[in-house]
Formats: structure tokens, C-alpha cells, sequence
């Protein structure tokens, strides 16, 4: 029986790693994303500081309550070390139906006061093991995932929730 409860551990274990390879491996979160803006933003030019990476989609409504949040949270942790990114996950293919073109998204950076990166297709966001949208990821100073919250209560509060989970980092 113990034999088998063991087994059993393995193989939770690797279904979980699978799933979630940054916090299995305990190793850095590599990636290079463009910025609406024209600039590219890569793991390695933050390393040293603690990154919130909010993925969302342009089209979802609770990526709009998700942006808010996401700029409450770059105001109250501005000169703290903290870099905060809402991430699109739209297409950037103009012959899909979830296309979105980068002046749409400046537009939504203007409205929200965001700073926007792309992930096309949400494939940063799916090498993370998030498997919803919208969803946040932090990454701690050596660029590991310390924490996320796949999916969004539209009751929760989502700056409170993330402050708890920041100050814990920092």
C-alpha cells in the first residue's frame, strides 16, 4: 500500500510540474516581449526587481477591471523595486478574429494609464501554467514565479489581494 501511495505522490508531483514548470524547476522565468511602445522588455532587464505580469485580453470586460488594478498597484509601488505590466494577450495576426492592433492597445494604455506588453496568443502566459484569462503572475527579484492568481473574482478585490502578496515578496 505504501508502495502504491508513493507512486501515486511521483506521479502528482510530475502532473503538477508539468503543469507548472517555473515553480517546479525553481528556475528564472525567461522571455522577450514587445512593448506597444516599440521597445522590447526581457527577463533579463528585470532582473533585480519584483515584476507583476497581469495577462489579459482587450476583449474580455474583466481584463478592464484588471487594468485599473493594475495601475492602482504601479502608483502605490512606484520607486519600490516593483515593475508592473498589463500584458495583451491578443492576437497580433490581422486575420484573426481576437486580432487587436497596437494602436487600439495605445489607446488603452492612454485610457487606463497602463504600460502594455504583447504576448501573442498568450504564449508567455501558457509556458506560466495559466491556463485563464485574465490572470497575474509576480516574479520575485531573481525572476522565479513567487506567486499567481489564475482567473478574476469580479467581487475581489485585486490590488488588496496582490499588495498582500508583494509586501510578502519585497
Amino acid at each position: 500500500m505504501l508502495a502504491i501511495l508513493r507512486k501515486s505522490a511521483a506521479i502528482a508531483v510530475f502532473a503538477f510540474a508539468a503543469a507548472f514548470p517555473a515553480f517546479a524547476q525553481n528556475t528564472a522565468v525567461e522571455f522577450s516581449m514587445r512593448a506597444i511602445g516599440g521597445d522590447t522588455v526581457t527577463s533579463q532587464s528585470l532582473r533585480g526587481e519584483v515584476v507583476v505580469l497581469a495577462f489579459g485580453a482587450s476583449w474580455l470586460p474583466l481584463s478592464r477591471n484588471q487594468m485599473e488594478s493594475v495601475k492602482k498597484l504601479a502608483d502605490q509601488y512606484a520607486g519600490r523595486g516593483v515593475a508592473v505590466y498589463w500584458v495583451s494577450a491578443d492576437s497580433e495576426n490581422p486575420k484573426s478574429k481576437n486580432y487587436v492592433s497596437d494602436d487600439q492597445l495605445r489607446e488603452l494604455a492612454r485610457k487606463y494609464k497602463v504600460t502594455i506588453l504583447r504576448d501573442p496568443d498568450g504564449a508567455l502566459s501558457r509556458k506560466m501554467g495559466m491556463d485563464q484569462l485574465p490572470s497575474v503572475v509576480i516574479l520575485d527579484k531573481q525572476g522565479n514565479v513567487a506567486t499567481s492568481i489564475g482567473g478574476m473574482d469580479p467581487n475581489a478585490n485585486l490590488t488588496t489581494q496582490l499588495s498582500a502578496r508583494l509586501d510578502k515578496i519585497l
